[in-house]
């Protein structure tokens, strides 16, 4: 956060302070991964394994219009979906939706950046998503009543949901942890990519009340412990569109 302008600092307190939550995130470089997975005393074994499946057109149709859908299947638990809209003012939003209880509205922050996102949750099973994914199944029976009708609203027109490629699964090794130096619970999430590429985040939440506060004293723990401050921030989602809009229109070309 050190890196925005004071404007956008002003900016991003003014959305956290309107907003249910604030999760403080920092992508670390691929260089650094296997010595950060070491020293922040992370253990594979002991990770979650998820598989993330996003829904678009080949051509990002649906991103470009900031609108996400994704559904994950999670190893020994529920799965889910969410339709995600970005950037959004929490004022804006209808107050149904803003009273709903699926409805999580967050800043994401790193160094550099932030965003200001609605998220519409839902329960999936995991059997259900793999039937999608694997053309055995309807996209639309994913999501709720709800979630269709927030996708309806906020789609570019005329596309159905039903219409959306399957872009995935990206693999996810997920791993909660509470550094005694913190006190906050830490997740670490690596994404595997199909191309042998791979994003590890770090990442937490808190109140904008404690904004500060977090990022300093994460900050300094992480820099302590070595962790590079400094590399180029990614999403992970924009990664994992990216990657298989690409080989869907190679796929189409070919």
């Amino acid at each position: 956060m050190n890196r925005l302008t004071d404007e956008e600092l002003a900016h991003a307190l003014d959305l956290a302070k309107r907003s249910d939550s604030v999760e403080l995130k920092l992508t670390v470089p691929a260089s650094d991964h296997r010595d950060a997975i070491r020293v922040l005393g992370l253990d594979p074994l002991e990770a979650q394994i998820r598989q993330v499946f996003f829904f678009d057109t080949p051509e990002l149709d649906l991103n470009r219009a900031g609108v996400v859908a994704r559904a994950r299947r999670i190893q020994g638990r529920p799965g889910d979906t969410a339709v995600k809209l970005r950037p959004v003012d929490p004022d804006l939003l209808p107050g149904h939706l803003r009273g709903s209880p699926n409805v999580t509205v967050e800043v994401d922050a790193m160094p550099g950046g932030y965003v200001c996102s609605a998220s519409l949750k839902a329960r999936a099973g995991a059997a259900a998503i793999q039937a999608v994914a694997l053309g055995k199944g309807r996209t639309r029976k994913l999501f709720s009543k709800e979630q269709r009708t927030f996708f309806a609203e906020h789609a570019p027109d005329g596309l159905a949901i039903d219409e959306l490629a399957v872009l995935g699964p990206i693999f996810v090794l997920k791993q909660n942890f509470t550094p005694r130096e913190l006190k906050r619970r830490v997740v670490a999430e690596l994404w595997l990519y199909p191309d042998s590429s791979r994003i590890l985040e770090l990442s937490t939440k808190c109140t904008a009340a404690d904004a500060f506060q977090v990022a300093a004293e994460s900050r300094m723990y992480l820099a302590e412990k070595g962790v590079s401050l400094d590399g180029r921030q990614e999403t992970k989602t924009k990664a994992a569109l990216t990657y298989f809009s690409k080989q869907l229109r190679a796929a189409a070309s070919s």
